[in-house]
This record gives C-alpha cells, structure tokens and sequence, in this order.
C-alpha cells in the first residue's frame, strides 16, 4: 500500500501522506508523490499544490529506527540519503505554483523543513512545530535553518533548534513564521479557500512573484531591482497586465485565463 498519493482536483493537486501509522513519517512515497505534483504544477491548468495528511498529524519527519540503520552506511551514502531529502524541499521552493501546506496535529524534524519550505502554511490551533535534532543527537537538515534564518528573528531559531521544544501554533503565527491558525479539523478547508483565490489570479504574475520572493533573499539589493525592473517592464506588456488594468478602470471582476 502506498504511504502517499496525488490527487487530481482540476486547478490544484492535493498531495496527501497516508503514512497514518507512524503520524505521517518520511517515506520515499511522500518524496515521489511531492516531486511529482510539483513537477505537474508546471501545467498551466493547475493554480496550487496542497500538502495534506491522513491521521491527524502533518509530518513526524524522520524514522528513528531508519536513522539507526544509516548508522551502518559511508557518509557519502547517508549524504545521498539527506540529498533525497532536499530534492523534495527543491521542488516546493521552485514550482511554479504556490505550495500550501494543511498542518494537523503538528510538523516535526525534516516534517517541519518541509512545511517551512511551502509558500503558506495554514495550521490548527493545538498543532506543535518541534525541531527535536538535538534530542536525537542530531543537527538540521532540509533547509530548516535557511528557513528559520529568513523567517523569524535569530533568537528564536535557536531557540528552536537548540532546546528543541514543541512549539505552540500560535506563536508561529505571531512570529509571521505560518500563515494562519485555524480550528482543528478545518486546515484542509481554509486551505482549499485559499486555493481559490489563488487561482482566480493571474497565473504568470503569481510564478514571476514566487520567483522573485525566492532569489530576494540570496540576492544584493541592485541585482534584485534590476530583477524586478525586467520582470516588470514584461508584465506590463502581456495580456495578464492588459486584462488586471482593464478591469480596474472599467470596476468589474478580473477574468484571468489559466
């Protein structure tokens, strides 16, 4: 049986991890099923990518008892290991569509590398994000303290990383580290309402933006500016950007090709 899948739902797919048993743990399923709704997103049909779970519990990330057995490996196996790992955090940085991820229960280890890494993320309000490496012996990995480092302040990443406490969903919010919090049960549903406002926009725009979000961060500020400079001289000149102006001016509803 597989540990995860790829719903088709027209303008967005849903990856679920129906790793339930082990409260939604890696698997090379999850892996796969993430690359691949990734790499469809590149359709112009789809608008999104959710990230969901069976069981309760986003992501517990990491199998303990899979660690323990890499023990045995040469560290450049264990590195190809870790590598595969970040293949997945790749792929939702760099699809072209927002990746949003519905956080029950809580995110954990390489769980919360991947949740981080999602464009929003919608959790409920008894759900705990925890970076417990240091408990195992271990260090970050998936990008974790790259995500830490761009989203909240110093103190907190340490915090986090080095106490390695479950932390409240609320706090994350209050950190602007997540998106939203809402009541358990209801993050898959906040999140297809998000979907739907995502996709009434205007595709090319949102990938550009998404595009240059993401380099704003490794990039000096004059490159960046001239980044955006040629993304905007473009837009201004395509049919998204003809449409947006027209509806504003006329006061109607945009109509967006997708």
């Amino acid at each position: 049986m597989s540990l995860a899948r790829v719903e088709d739902h027209g303008d967005r797919l849903v990856v679920v991890n129906a790793n339930a048993g082990r409260r939604g743990a890696l698997s090379p399923d999850l892996y796969e099923a993430v690359i691949d709704a990734c790499t469809r997103a590149r359709g112009a049909r789809v608008g999104a990518v959710l990230i969901t779970s069976e069981g309760g519990f986003f992501c517990a990330g990491g199998d303990l008892n899979a660690l323990r057995s890499r023990r045995d490996l040469s560290e450049a196996e264990r590195r190809q290991r870790i590598e595969d790992l970040h293949e997945v955090i790749r792929a939702i940085r760099e699809c072209p569509v927002p990746v949003i991820a519905a956080v029950e229960g809580g995110a954990a280890g390489a769980g919360l590398s991947m949740a981080l890494a999602c464009d929003f993320v919608i959790a409920g309000e008894s759900a705990r994000f925890t970076a417990a490496y240091i408990k195992a012996g271990l260090v970050p990995d998936g990008g974790l303290t790259a995500a830490l480092a761009r989203l909240v302040p110093r103190a907190f990443a340490t915090e986090m990383c080095l106490l390695g406490q479950p932390v409240p969903a609320g706090r994350m919010q209050a950190l602007g580290a997540i998106y939203r919090t809402v009541p358990d049960g209801q993050t898959e549903h906040e999140a297809n309402a998000l979907i739907d406002v995502i996709c009434a926009g205007p595709p090319a725009a949102q990938t550009e933006i998404k595009k240059l979000i993401g380099a704003a961060y490794d990039t000096e500020e004059a490159i960046q500016m001239n980044n955006e400079r040629n993304a905007m001289a473009k837009a201004i000149g395509g049919s998204e950007a003809a449409e947006g102006i027209a509806a504003f001016l006329e006061k109607r509803p945009t109509r967006f090709a997708r």
